[in-house]
């Protein structure tokens, strides 16, 4: 994922703001007492991506992928529609406790930009997607850069159309959602209202994309390396901020790790799972490269 990549990586505050006062009043009013649920994946898992990964001889990707990763941030859908025989496939492929968070297609948030001439293909897309059934997580809408708060009435209508009980989780990339307070305020509720996710970008060069406001009881996390030294420390300070939104009563953790350049993604997975294991006492398992990989 390019999004915010800069040239020189080293001069930017990577500091995590201060949470958003919403956050801690959605966590009170949503405190559960289901145990505690965590994902940790990347964007893809092809062998060209996730390079010196897989061991010499791996035929089936996905199947290694799943046995090492608990989740997949599903990219390849917002290319195109799989068949409903594909997503089967990738289900029977996986083991009963893996999920996959799926993108919806570019014609819904790029193309069409959210107008009611694209619920045709939302239809399309879930009844082919739900054949994932049990290893579906929250679907993901990553709205185009130009989107911007002139297109709100688009926004309440797509929400107004969503099944209510498919988990839905919404990145907004245009400025305005964010700096306009009186924007972001109304954006805030109508996703609070509706129980679905507001999803965090951490990338160098789109700072503003840190709202750091939670507006259900899930953080969906899209964090992007840089690929400078700087990436290792900035996954300490996730661990920090995580430990301290689960002592206010959050259940579920999606994080995401991506990279400018895919290099050592599977690497920062695997320091920011033990990292986590330790913190919270959880037992994630730690991914294993298949080839020799060094730090930075």
């Amino acid at each position: 994922m390019k999004l915010g990549k800069v040239d020189n990586p080293g001069l930017i505050d990577f500091t995590i703001p201060e949470d958003h006062p919403n956050t801690t009043l959605v966590l009170e009013k949503t405190k559960t007492t289901q145990p505690l649920s965590i994902y940790v994946g990347c964007a893809n898992w092809n062998r060209q991506a996730l390079k010196n990964f897989y061991p010499r001889g791996t035929k089936d990707e996905l199947s290694y992928y799943a046995s090492q990763f608990n989740c997949i941030e599903l990219n390849a859908t917002f290319y195109r529609i799989f068949s409903d025989e594909q997503f089967v496939k990738w289900k029977e492929r996986t083991p009963q406790n893996f999920r996959f968070f799926p993108k919806l297609p570019r014609d819904i948030s790029h193309d069409l930009m959210l107008s009611h001439t694209c619920y045709p293909i939302i239809n399309k897309y879930l009844n082919a997607a739900l054949h994932l059934d049990n290893r579906l997580g929250t679907f993901f809408l990553q709205m185009h850069n130009d989107f911007d708060p002139k297109n709100w009435e688009r926004v309440v209508s797509f929400i107004e159309y969503w099944p209510k009980h498919i988990p839905l989780a919404i990145e907004f990339r245009h400025t305005e959602w964010f700096n306009n307070k009186t924007v972001a305020t109304k954006l805030y509720a109508l996703l609070e209202k509706n129980n679905i996710a507001n999803i965090l970008v951490d990338t160098a060069g789109r700072r503003d994309l840190m709202h750091m406001s939670l507006t259900k009881n899930e953080a969906f996390i899209r964090y992007v390396g840089a690929n400078h030294p700087s990436d290792y420390h900035r996954l300490d300070d996730w661990v920090n901020r995580i430990e301290s939104w689960v002592d206010k009563g959050l259940k579920n953790i999606h994080f995401f790790i991506h990279q400018n350049l895919e290099i050592e993604t599977t690497l920062l997975s695997a320091y920011f799972i033990e990292k986590l294991n330790k913190r919270l006492h959880t037992n994630l398992t730690i991914p294993q490269s298949g080839g020799q990989l060094t730090l930075f």
